[in-house]
């Protein structure tokens, strides 16, 4: 199916939900949301999806994918499903998007059509194993950012995700918002994340993500002392908010584009909606030619 029809099934899927019974936020969502830093995880709110403004001086910011306007459909490529993976790529000096040390990736510094998946705030025992699925039928390698916490309670599931040839990524231990946090407590966060998931997967990982994206300049110093570098997102659908999988899929494939970094979850409460959209603008994508790859450990 094109991008062109399946938008516009998705278009009408979003009309005909304004009447009906299209999921909205719940109240927990809402008022979590405004925070800015995202609810406790493990709630059925999931957490906050536009993070605040970088602190890079470009600012390239995180692009609000349900304002981004309609991309016209691409020329399908023969490209055959499952083999869409493709080696990590490098962020030399010479790359395009510069950007200061120590400031988040927004995208990847690809002009081809190469996009990373990154999924956040698992593990969730009843949704992450159902992401691996969808990911190992299109061969696709994604970026699993798991809270602590979480982890903790599912060592099994972290070390299957690891298993499956996925990055696994800090995404702190509680996913509190790190802005005003003491630097004491902003390095427990991420220190003791570090410590279980080196522990589980036998690798310290890499890259972190703050919570929302509400980076602070403590979190980005400690995430460097700690070895990681801050990676952010340019495509993010709010499914954090579960507005209809008409609705992630259509801000999806509107705003997708060469070295796009999309954001979706497989935690904070139920996702049935995340994956109904995973399943149908991933083999989309696929027929268009993107390949899809995780950023370097």
């Amino acid at each position: 199916m094109s991008r062109r029809l399946l938008l516009s099934v998705a278009g009408l899927g979003l009309l005909s939900a304004a009447g009906c019974a299209t999921a909205v936020p719940s109240p927990g969502d809402l008022a979590a949301h405004a925070g800015g830093g995202g609810p406790t995880p493990g709630t059925p709110s999931g957490r906050a999806g536009t993070p605040t403004p970088s602190p890079s001086p470009t600012g390239p910011g995180t692009a609000a994918a349900a304002s981004a306007p309609p991309r016209p459909s691409a020329t399908p490529s023969t490209r055959t499903v499952g083999a869409v993976n493709v080696p990590s790529p490098s962020l030399s000096p010479a790359a395009p998007q510069p950007r200061r040390v120590g400031s988040p990736l927004f995208s990847l510094p690809s002009h081809d059509r190469l996009v990373a998946l990154t999924i956040d705030d698992g593990p969730d025992p009843a949704n992450t194993p159902v992401v691996l699925s969808i990911l190992q039928q299109y061969g696709i390698r994604a970026t699993f950012f798991l809270i602590g916490e979480n982890a903790a309670r599912q060592p099994a599931l972290v070390r299957e995700i690891a298993d499956h040839g996925h990055h696994i990524a800090n995404h702190t231990w509680t996913h509190p918002d790190l802005r005003g946090l003491s630097e004491t407590t902003v390095r427990d966060e991420l220190q003791r994340t570090c410590d279980l998931l080196h522990t589980a997967t036998g690798r310290a990982p890499t890259w972190f993500r703050a919570p929302g994206g509400d980076w602070s300049d403590v979190s980005l110093r400690v995430g460097a002392e700690l070895g990681m570098r801050p990676m952010g997102w340019s495509v993010d659908p709010q499914d954090w908010a579960r507005p209809g999988t008409s609705a992630i899929t259509t801000r999806v494939l509107q705003a997708v584009g060469p070295g796009s970094i999309v954001l979706n979850h497989d935690g904070g409460g139920d996702r049935s909606q995340t994956i109904a959209a995973l399943r149908m603008y991933l083999p989309v994508l696929i027929d268009e030619g993107y390949r899809f790859t995780a950023p370097p450990q």
